[in-house]
């Protein structure tokens, strides 16, 4: 394996701002509970893994292995977006932007029209169905080989595997105030469907008798040797073994804390009331429309 096969990839224009401004945040933060010490390191390795998918020597034999792209996906899906949310990232990340931006911007997102959309797909309904289809549409052959011949294609679905990933991710991590709540019981059922999508995939790629994907079908040679159905068969079974951990693990704990509600705190319910206000500060409640947080 080539480890000098480093690149600089498009995803670099939203990594780098992010960070900065997560730093930048940082640095007027007051208050903060020892506990959350690990959340910058959570939200770091998220953004490292971004870096590890997308500029590593993972995008370099992605085009030439199946299964390594397929595992390329699964960072970008089910790892990176997670471990962001967990560095709960939105507040520091506002306090970094200079106060009248954060005015403006805030009372846009809270109540402008043309933020009207975003709002509507980031419901729990919405974001779950938003996510799956853009899994299942991009695995399309059609599709999947088209984003192998055009790069610009090719970096539109890791974009997209990314933000519906945090779009999905969010009503699971809850990294802020403005996100509607979904119980702990319902929150077990959004993983569980989700995974199960993802299973079905998966097995389609184990079964099929023949290659998918036209790409990895035309090679002459591949890495290892291996044959184009046992590439897909073990890209199969990334997809179904190693996809399917993040959204086990974030169900076990959904399940738990439903089942120990005295240890953790009451379950998260979809009403009106203060909430920290994302311009001023966590120290100035306001009171959030219904439209914003409920499901």
């Amino acid at each position: 394996m080539d480890w000098t096969a480093w690149s600089l990839d498009p995803s670099l224009i939203y990594v780098l701002p992010a960070a900065l401004l997560y730093w930048l945040g940082g640095r007027r933060q007051y208050r903060t509970p020892q506990s959350d010490w690990w959340r910058p390191l959570s939200f770091a390795a998220g953004l490292l893994t971004i870096v590890l998918a997308l500029d590593s020597p993972i995008d370099y034999y992605s085009d030439q292995l199946f299964w390594v792209h397929m595992g390329q996906h699964i960072l970008l899906l089910t790892v990176a977006p997670p471990l962001i949310l967990l560095g709960r990232p939105w507040p520091r990340m506002w306090r970094a932007l200079p106060m009248a931006m954060r005015v403006s911007v805030g009372r846009g997102i809270a109540k402008g029209r043309w933020t009207a959309p975003l709002r509507a797909v980031a419901r729990p309904l919405p974001a779950w169905i938003l996510f799956n289809v853009t899994i299942v549409a991009w695995h399309i052959p059609a599709a999947y080989n088209l984003t192998l011949t055009d790069q610009t294609v090719h970096n539109c679905e890791h974009a997209m595997f990314f933000f519906t990933g945090l779009l999905f991710w969010a009503h699971v991590v809850n990294p802020g105030p403005l996100r509607p709540r979904i119980g702990w019981v319902a929150r077990v059922g959004y993983m569980v469907g989700a995974m199960i999508v993802g299973w079905v995939l998966a097995i389609t790629l184990v079964v099929v008798q023949h290659p998918l994907y036209g790409h990895y079908a035309s090679l002459a040679h591949r890495p290892g040797g291996i044959s184009a159905m046992t590439d897909q068969q073990l890209a199969g079974g990334m997809m179904w073994v190693l996809g399917s951990v993040s959204f086990t693990i974030a169900a076990f704990l959904a399940f738990w804390r439903w089942l120990e509600p005295s240890r953790f705190g009451p379950e998260p319910v979809p009403v009106e009331r203060d909430l920290p206000d994302p311009v001023l500060g966590p120290d100035r409640p306001h009171s959030v429309p219904p439209a914003v947080i409920t499901t």
